[in-house]
């Protein structure tokens, strides 16, 4: 194999195959051993990147919005971004296989199985995608109307269709690439939200008009939207990301630095956001379609430094979604399809562009992001789990051979490439989520009856991680027994050839 000198910083000399600004070659396929250049805080650094996010800043602003006060906010924000601990462990399994999540996944839930939750996954990654176009186009909007220019329904069209093109390129690239670039943007929005940070400071305050100070159900409907937006809605894209790390990298420091790396700068940038809620705009405006329009309704902060502030949250959005397109673009390979995995990101940004056109004049933003998060809350509570305790059941290793074939000679096969045991915990995971979610939309009441018993708390995450996870355990032991027999002796096999 072919290296070249160090692209990252990281020191190491990387394959052509995940090099900097050249297309990398790798898709679901197995990562060699020899390829594997990263450290947990390389990883990290592209997680920071991604988390000094001018969407999180929106997230805080919203959350207030639900009609909390500023306190109970900032609590929800801490406790919810624990979540992230979620995704540390959810990037353990990439070191050892040599994968990405949902080709690690067919031992869980069979070859067969696992397509069915690749296409959840698929589906809410086309949501963050779309989610943050729309966050694109808006910022687009605003910085249009500061230079004077009021665009119309073509002037829309145009921002789109831009914005599709533009966000292609970073997951066109690849892993090193994307890692290359948030790294460079941790210091530049570290600077522009330290001075918002400032800003809010001077001009924010706690009183929230029309606050509830008594309501539980509202304070569990908050913690279950920051929970799911922060770490539990990335679990599933961990392992894509942690497959460049060798198998002997410290599992201890690949969750602490990840930790450290995402739930600190989530907590502060969502904590600034509900500071803006409470000095910039309206409640009306945060919870509009969009939600930059708030800095056009305001004098505490100077319109110079709002046109930074937006201009280089156009640039991180498009790095930020890069995230949710590369994952995507893999996750449609382990559906099957015969693409390569730039292939995969270009089909896929085109239909995406189609939902962005429907999420911009159809709807508004809050209202998507909290339906979107409904939807995303269901299926992917009780995967979370049932990942997690399939892999604690098998002694925390794979076969990593195993993991790429789809067919009857994978010792993950199950019955007919489903492991029943999965399906069955996924199906009453996503039912008793479904049972406690106080959703956006209509619920008939048998489907809802957690709500409707406990005056509207929503307790989906908690019912969809429990359930999901303890009834895997209960089903799946005597097959994952078996698979685990067969598991170590090729483990122990392909050890004594080394």
């Amino acid at each position: 194999m072919t290296v070249t000198a160090d692209d990252t910083g990281t020191g190491t000399a990387l394959p052509v195959s995940d090099e900097a600004f050249h297309v990398e070659q790798h898709g679901i396929d197995h990562i060699p051993e020899r390829e594997r250049w990263a450290r947990p805080r390389d990883v990290a650094s592209m997680w920071a990147g991604a988390s000094f996010n001018v969407e999180y800043f929106v997230y805080g602003a919203i959350l207030l919005g639900f009609g909390l006060s500023f306190w109970q906010a900032i609590s929800i924000i801490i406790i919810g971004n624990l979540s992230w601990f979620l995704v540390g462990l959810c990037s353990l399994q990439g070191p050892q296989t040599g994968t990405t999540v949902f080709a690690i996944n067919r031992a869980s839930y069979g070859p067969n199985g696992s397509r069915l939750i690749a296409f959840f996954n698929w589906i809410t990654q086309l949501g963050f995608e779309t989610e943050g176009l729309i966050l694109i186009v808006g910022a687009g909007l605003v910085l249009s109307s500061k230079a004077g220019f009021h665009p119309g329904t073509p002037a829309k069209v145009v921002f789109i269709l831009l914005a599709v093109a533009v966000q292609i390129v970073l997951p066109f690239l690849g892993h090193a690439t994307m890692v290359r670039v948030l790294k460079a943007l941790i210091v530049p929005f570290g600077v522009i939200f330290g001075v918002l940070l400032v800003y809010g400071l001077i001009h924010g305050h706690s009183n929230v008009a029309g606050a509830s100070y008594d309501n539980w159900q509202l304070y569990l409907g908050g913690l279950a939207f920051t929970i799911t937006l922060s770490g539990l809605g990335w679990t599933e894209c961990g392992n894509d990301y942690s497959r460049y790390l060798p198998p002997s990298a410290s599992k201890g420091q690949t969750i602490g630095w990840l930790f450290l790396a995402t739930a600190l700068p989530e907590m502060l940038m969502m904590s600034i956001g509900a500071l803006a809620f409470s000095f910039i705009g309206s409640s009306a405006i945060w919870n509009g379609s969009n939600p930059f329009q708030a800095f056009t309704a305001q004098h505490s902060i100077p319109g110079v430094f709002v046109v930074i502030f937006l201009a280089f949250a156009l640039v991180q959005l498009f790095a930020i979604n890069s995230l949710d397109l590369y994952s995507s673009g893999v996750t449609l390979q382990a559906l099957g399809l015969r693409l390569k995995r730039y292939q995969a990101v270009v089909l896929d940004s085109i239909i995406c562009l189609g939902v962005t056109f429907w999420a911009v004049f159809d709807s508004h933003f809050s209202t998507y992001l909290k339906d979107f998060v409904d939807v995303v809350i269901v299926w992917i509570a009780p995967w979370c789990a049932i990942f997690l305790v399939d892999w604690a059941m098998r002694k925390f290793h794979y076969v990593p051979r195993e993991l790429q074939k789809t067919d009857r000679s994978s010792i993950y096969w199950a019955n007919g490439g489903v492991n029943w045991a999965a399906i069955i915990a996924q199906v009453v995971g996503m039912f008793a989520a479904i049972s406690g979610l106080y959703a956006t939309f209509p619920l008939p009441s048998w489907l809802n009856e957690v709500v409707v018993h406990s005056g509207g708390a929503d307790f989906s995450v908690y019912l969809g991680l429990g359930v999901g996870g303890i009834l895997y355990f209960l089903l799946a032991g005597p097959l994952v027994r078996r698979q685990r027999r067969v598991q170590d002796e090729a483990l122990a096999a392909a050890s004594s050839s080394v």
